[in-house]
């Protein structure tokens, strides 16, 4: 009995253990658990039947298959390029790495209507970059693509930013010490430096995933919002609000919730296995 007890109250800076966790609980069902909650009320109003037709009609459909799709496409790219850029921010001193590195933080900052307007206006058909890539037959502004554009932009500062700290504090001589016995390139950075950097890159991963996936303001305008083809999941359910469909909006809104959920949870699971590994 006192050695559970003695496990149980651990030492801590912060003291009582009981009012900590009352106020976590509290402002934690405050802030995230009773909204979601009345979500799911909401939504049941429908019933179970035309719950399911309002989430698998083929609009809303092909509008949650784009969002997911190319959140997790986008996602995919910020994660290997995230990771080259804070390798290039840590490991090399260059002028202007200052400035290089305050530029990566832009998007935290920017406005979405902003960041949707000037990539619009950038990747238009009579754009700085659109109307390099209009000879070639390449479209983005308006079309899915523009939507994967946008994505990227929005969370490559995710990766960057949970990735830097970890290479900071990854020592080259680590490095140094494979080569030394005899590692390639290839070696270390697969059997090295990458399992101690994937906890972190998974965790920058779903975080740009998630603020993909709830992304409204900079895609709306780079879209096109064409039904069935460029309409994302958010903007739909705006738009069955607008319509006072209500209960609607809500069941597409607890389609995403669900599916965001079981992906974040994949990702936590992979992220935990990768730690329980490393440290093994």
């Amino acid at each position: 009995m006192t050695t559970a007890r003695l496990t149980w109250r651990q030492p801590s800076v912060i003291p009582g253990f009981g009012i900590t966790l009352g106020v976590t609980v509290t402002w934690l069902s405050l802030i995230v658990l009773i909204p979601l909650a009345g979500l799911f009320l909401k939504s049941a109003t429908l019933g179970w039947g035309k719950f399911f037709e309002a989430i698998t009609s083929p609009r809303v459909l092909a509008a949650l298959e784009i969002s997911f799709g190319i959140a997790l496409a986008a996602a995919t790219v910020n994660a290997v390029f995230g990771l080259i850029v804070a390798w290039v921010l840590v490991r090399y001193d260059f002028p202007g790495r200052r400035v290089v590195d305050a530029i990566v933080d832009i998007p935290f900052a920017l406005p979405t209507a902003v960041a949707g307007i000037a990539l619009t206006a950038l990747y238009a058909e009579n754009g700085w970059i659109g109307g390099l890539l209009e000879p070639l037959g390449i479209r983005v502004s308006f079309t899915p693509l523009g939507i994967f554009v946008a994505l990227i932009f929005i969370g490559l500062p995710f990766v960057v930013r949970t990735v830097q700290p970890v290479l900071e504090d990854l020592e080259p001589e680590i490095e140094e010490a494979a080569a030394s016995l005899g590692a390639t390139r290839r070696q270390t950075f697969l059997r090295v430096i990458l399992p101690t950097l994937f906890p972190a890159l998974a965790t920058g991963y779903a975080l740009a995933f998630s603020r993909a996936v709830g992304e409204y303001g900079s895609v709306i305008f780079i879209a096109g919002n064409m039904p069935l083809v460029s309409e994302i999941a958010p903007l739909l359910i705006v738009i069955r609000l607008n319509e006072f469909a209500y209960a609607e909006a809500t069941a597409i809104a607890v389609a995403m919730l669900i599916a965001s959920f079981a992906l974040l949870l994949a990702i936590n699971l992979l992220q935990r296995w990768a730690r329980s590994r490393g440290r093994g």
